[in-house]
């Protein structure tokens, strides 16, 4: 019995873990699209696809700008690691419905960070509501 439990303990842990270190295909292709998008420099193109709530927190001239800020600072990516993934499901709030939020453990050319896409699901298509990036290069 006790061999039983420990089999279905280890078992539950694993697809636990399974389940945080996943996402549904069609949100790593949305996240894939928007860092070969940063990657390009299509900075206008990220703003133009994103979801509503990222062009009200900013406009394209300060998108575009931070972008270049970030690029100018860490280099291009070299390698990302997913650390986190969180899907939410949100009744109010900027986040209103669905939403993810992926971390990844990022080496950019000068330096490591974080960084963070948060997608939300608008009419069956995700779109980027934030991008965030956490790196002691950055001072």
């Amino acid at each position: 019995m006790a061999l039983v439990l420990i089999v279905l303990l280890v078992a539950f842990a694993c697809s636990s873990d399974l389940e945080r270190r996943t996402i549904p295909p069609e949100v790593e292709s949305a996240i894939n699209a928007v860092a070969d998008d940063i990657a390009a420099e299509r900075y206008e193109k990220i703003y133009a696809e994103a979801s509503e709530l990222w062009r009200q927190d900013t406009t394209l001239e300060q998108s575009v700008a931070t972008f270049k800020t970030l690029r100018t600072k860490l280099g291009p990516v070299e390698n990302r690691v997913m650390q986190s993934a969180t899907e939410q499901q949100n009744s109010g709030g900027p986040l209103k419905g669905r939403a993810y939020i992926v971390s990844y453990r990022t080496r950019f050319q000068n330096g490591e960070g974080m960084e963070t896409f948060t997608l939300i699901e608008r009419d069956r298509q995700w779109q980027l509501a934030r991008y965030f990036v956490n790196s002691t290069a950055l001072k």
